[in-house]
């Protein structure tokens, strides 16, 4: 009688005791010489048993059932079925003749009515086992979840510590997650903006390219990161660190419904609510007409138009694709040239290093006066146990010295946490003006527009069919002429390190 030995390993077996496939070929080599028993072929298998669709199998059991051997030969009944389908093509095989015979070198069996029923017992033990597993698992959930701890992968910010079993702070990317909620809840960046900015600090797919805008917003609109999980449908109370505030938090779910407005009629106008009628100070709104052609076709064309609610008004409408023609062209007038970021950049990070300089400096200094209070306080407890001054002066100085000292501790953090503070506020502006250029001229993207403008300017005016902006600080002198450019140029070079008194764009 032929055999084929099936040899199968899943990499989610925690258990210990599951041999290894080559362990198992081995074993079954020596099983089959001490039995006399003729392996024509060895099929292996780094799969689950736990639901049916092995391939290797499957294939197993054709080949069976073409009648090129008539017996298989494995380790244990558990590696061919921890299911019941798999177990019943096994038993059905049997039954029909297909399999004559099976061998495990730590399971008798024998095809009789007996040996089949032992058999479809040890297939229900494999197939308990796993249920039960997957129970305890479900059991520990349920555990974790009661006592506030995740118990599943970690929101980005947070990683899950396989030593203590519970989820702790990813300090480098929580500060970048923090400030992606600062710039979007402030306006400054879009969903699109927001995955490049946390593309450019690690923050990337599995495919290494910029997060998709719908993770941007699992990501923004997550309670996880104000203490609230979800998890099967309920909520329940982390104990984790946060690092996002309540109101931060909020800020940011505003700006995402602003972003994602509720459709007047059915419609989603880009542009409405951005600029008012340069002529009567109404507000602007928009309007859907569809164009119904002889062929049966149709168009939709979208105008914007002044309300002419406070006043009469001879202001005209535009088509919002004159508008979106005119936004590019202002977000792409306040682009940063390319020749001066560079520049910009190497002012900064000169600043940057004098600033870090003189703060490590005077941390040091601050150290040493920490260093010389400590010394204080020791002869101060030494003065008291030798009963040279009372326990009343003794608690008096104590408290004095103690106060001091949580001073300086406290200067310390501020200078670790506030240092060179205005070059972030100036990155970011650069890092705007910078992503203006791409955009004014990336393709569908009206929405970004019109955060973007609003990024660019304010008080937008529209004034026989122009749009016209007030530029805000910064960007106004980009959109300079190139005269008054280069003047700007050189007052940012002159001016740069003043800019540290509190840069704001």
């Amino acid at each position: 009688m032929k055999y084929i030995a099936y040899c199968r390993k899943s990499t989610d077996e925690k258990d210990k005791q599951v041999l290894s496939i080559d362990q198992q070929i081995a074993e079954l080599k020596e099983f089959s010489n001490r039995e006399y028993l003729e392996i024509i072929d060895f099929v292996t298998e780094a799969k689950t048993a736990k639901t049916p669709g092995r391939e290797q199998f499957a294939e197993l059991l054709r080949r069976i059932e073409k009648g090129e051997a008539q017996g298989i030969v494995s380790w244990h009944p558990d590696r061919l079925a921890r299911n019941s389908i798999d177990g019943g093509k096994v038993i059905y095989l049997l039954d029909t003749g297909k399999i004559l015979d099976l061998k495990f070198p730590q399971f008798w069996f024998e095809s009789t009515p007996q040996g089949k029923f032992m058999l479809n017992i040890a297939f229900g033990q494999s197939k308990y086992y796993v249920d039960n597993l997957s129970e305890n698992v479900k059991r520990g959930m349920r555990h974790k979840l009661r006592i506030g701890i995740w118990p599943s992968k970690a929101p980005v910010g947070y990683i899950n510590d396989s030593r203590t079993k519970d989820i702790q702070l990813d300090s480098e990317r929580a500060r970048i997650i923090k400030k992606a909620f600062e710039l979007f809840s402030e306006g400054r960046k879009s969903f699109t903006e927001t995955s490049l900015y946390l593309f450019k600090f690690g923050i990337r797919s599995s495919s290494n390219k910029p997060i998709k805008s719908d993770e941007v917003r699992r990501i923004l609109t997550n309670k996880f990161y104000i203490g609230i999980m979800k998890y099967g449908g309920e909520y329940h109370q982390g104990v984790h660190k946060l690092f996002i505030s309540k109101q931060l938090f909020n800020e940011a779910q505003k700006q995402v419904i602003r972003i994602e407005r509720p459709r007047r009629n059915g419609h989603d106008f880009a542009f409405a609510g951005l600029a008012r009628c340069g002529e009567c100070n109404a507000a602007i709104t928009a309007e859907q007409h569809v164009k119904k052609y002889k062929n049966g076709s149709s168009q939709i064309f979208i105008y914007y138009r002044c309300t002419k609610k406070l006043k009469p008004c001879n202001q005209k409408y535009i088509p919002e694709s004159e508008m979106e023609t005119q936004l590019r062209k202002i977000i792409d007038d306040a682009a940063l040239p390319h020749q001066w970021a560079n520049d910009w950049y190497k002012w900064m990070d000169e600043d940057e290093r004098e600033e870090q300089s003189l703060a490590e400096e005077n941390i040091s200094k601050l150290k040493l006066e920490i260093e010389t209070l400590d010394k204080k306080l020791n002869l101060l407890l030494d003065s008291y146990l030798d009963q040279v001054i009372d326990s009343e002066t003794y608690k008096i100085k104590k408290n004095e010295l103690f106060e001091e000292k949580l001073k300086i501790n406290e200067e310390i953090t501020k200078i670790q946490t506030n240092g060179s503070s205005w070059l972030e506020p100036m990155k970011n502006f650069i890092g705007s003006v910078l992503s203006c250029a791409k955009i004014a001229r990336a393709k569908n993207t009206s929405h970004d527009l019109a955060i973007m403008a609003k990024t660019v300017g304010s008080n937008f005016f529209l004034t026989d069919r122009q749009f016209v902006p007030t530029y805000n600080l910064g960007f106004a002198a980009l959109c300079a002429t190139p005269s008054a450019q280069r003047k700007s140029h050189g007052l940012f070079s002159k001016t740069l390190s003043v800019s540290r008194q509190g840069f704001e764009p």
